[in-house]
Parts: structure tokens; C-alpha cells; sequence
């Protein structure tokens, strides 16, 4: 039977998370990151820990048919290879950042300067766009230690938090990119794999799409159902049962993360009592 290859992290920022995405999808990996290539007892895949610089080679060649990987990643090899879906992990960004005394945010200070990055491909193409002209002085390592020890006036290197350049006397100035984990296929992937891709898509859309909602209950008087109703971003329509108290009924919904706080508010004031919410595990569509 064919298996599905996926490429994950050997070792990095996106290594726990990747391994936890699988798990959330029903597919357990009993050990192997001391291995190379490893087998899934209970679903048609193999993982392969790779280090995450050659994913995107092994992507186009091939040798993989999917991975877990950063979008950056991809920018910066110039690989044409077709991402898939947004996983909503590991989010960062490629910026420049310069000495903590240079006051000025304006693109223009880097004008003739000299900038250390790990992402050459990125930060030419972006100075280009820009018209800016700068020494480009590639570090595959630790780029914020550059200006300190003379060798460049700023970087160009990812960011998450903004802590590692904080304490290396940096901080960010331009924004070049936004970045996250995804998930990118080959351009070479063979027939009978797309079926075990889609039950895989399948899993990770019901586990993304629970992430980023809620399940909530309330009590509520019931002439105040249809107002409530219209409040609630549901998917079809909100559940209605009856309590014993007469007059009175509990709704059942789902509610999107990202408008919880706006929403309970409104529901607050149209009269909702007793509001729980409870998180969702899995959630299928």
C-alpha cells in the first residue's frame, strides 16, 4: 500500500508543533527523532525528519511528497512549490532590525550600508524593490551578534517575540515578510497518494478550524431568542432547549475566537445569562 511521505523538522522552532499536529489528527508517532525515516502504524504515512534547510530541495525533487515547513523557508530557496494550507503556528516575521540608538525607522538608513542576514535571496529582492543598495554579508548562525562586533551596520533575520534582538541591543525597524508553519506538497506527487493527501487535509481542517472556536451556552428568557440568534456567528442555527424553569430556554453555538470577547458582550446586553463556554477538540464541517 503507498504511503505518504512527510517531511517535518529534525530539530527546530517548528518540530514540537509539527509532532503535535499530528497527534490532534489521530496519528501517533511512538519515537523517532534519532531516526530518519519513520513509519505510522495507524494511518498510510511515513515521516521523515529532515533538517530544515533541505526540506524545500527535497520537496521539489520529490523524494517527499509533503512537509511541514516555514513559508519563509520556502521564499527564501525560491522554490515553486505549492502550498496547501496555513497550519497557524509558528508565526514570525523576516525584518530588518538596527542598533537600539539609530532612531530612525525610514528604509533609507540601510542606503550604502552593510546588513548580516540569513536570507540573502529574501533581502535582495526586497532592496531591489526598494532601490535601495546595501552589502549584503551572509551568517548562516547567530546574525544578531553583526553589529556588535563591527562587521555590519543592521540584520535581516526572523522574529517572533523581538526578545533576541532586545537583548543584543537591536530592535526592529522594516518589516519585510509575515511567515508561518504550512503545509506544501510536491509538484511530483503520483495518483494514488491524492486520496490519502485529502483524508489528511480532511484531519487537519477539523482540528485548525476547533482551534479557532468555542463552544458556548447560555441561558436566555425566550422572548429573547430570536435577538440573541441573530448575534451568533453559528454555522447554521443555534441549538434551543427548553429548561424547566418555564420561560426560560438554553442555546447552544459555536463561536469564533477571534470575535469572542465582541460577541459575549452583545449577548450580554440582549439579556444572556449564565454564559460557559467549553473548548472545542475536534470539529467537522
Amino acid at each position: 500500500m503507498s504511503k505518504l511521505k512527510i517531511a517535518i523538522q529534525k530539530s527546530g522552532r517548528l518540530y514540537e508543533d509539527s509532532l503535535q499536529l499530528l497527534k490532534d489528527c489521530g496519528i501517533f508517532v511512538n519515537n523517532g527523532k534519532d531516526q530518519l525515516k519513520v513509519s505510522v502504524e495507524n494511518f498510510p504515512m511515513e515521516i521523515m525528519y529532515l533538517r530544515n534547510s533541505d526540506i524545500p530541495q527535497y520537496l521539489e525533487d520529490g523524494v517527499v511528497d509533503i512537509a511541514i515547513v516555514g513559508e519563509n523557508l520556502l521564499i527564501e530557496k525560491q522554490k515553486k512549490i505549492e502550498i496547501i494550507q496555513q497550519l497557524g503556528f509558528s508565526k514570525c516575521r523576516v525584518s530588518l532590525a538596527v542598533p537600539k540608538e539609530i532612531e530612525t525607522n525610514n528604509l533609507e538608513y540601510f542606503q550604502g550600508k552593510k546588513i548580516a542576514t540569513s536570507y540573502p535571496n529574501t533581502l535582495k529582492n526586497f532592496l531591489e524593490k526598494n532601490n535601495i543598495s546595501a552589502e549584503i554579508h551572509i551568517i548562516s548562525g547567530s546574525v544578531e551578534i553583526a553589529p556588535n562586533i563591527g562587521l555590519a551596520d543592521g540584520i535581516c533575520d526572523i522574529v517572533s517575540s523581538g526578545s533576541t534582538l532586545f537583548k543584543n541591543g537591536l530592535r526592529e525597524t522594516v518589516t519585510l515578510l509575515k511567515s508561518e508553519a504550512v503545509l506544501a506538497k510536491t509538484s511530483k506527487l503520483k495518483d494514488e497518494k491524492i486520496k490519502i493527501l485529502e483524508k489528511f487535509l480532511f484531519r487537519i481542517k477539523a482540528v485548525l478550524k476547533a482551534k479557532n472556536s468555542k463552544y458556548i451556552l447560555m441561558n436566555i428568557p425566550n422572548e429573547k431568542i430570536q435577538d440573541i440568534s441573530k448575534v451568533l456567528p453559528v454555522l447554521k442555527s443555534p441549538t434551543v432547549i427548553p429548561l424547566a424553569e418555564e420561560g426560560w430556554s438554553s442555546i447552544h453555538s459555536v463561536i469564533d475566537e477571534f470575535r469572542f470577547w465582541d460577541v459575549i458582550d452583545e449577548l450580554k446586553e440582549k439579556g444572556a445569562q449564565d454564559i460557559l463556554i467549553i473548548p472545542i477538540d475536534k470539529m467537522v464541517i
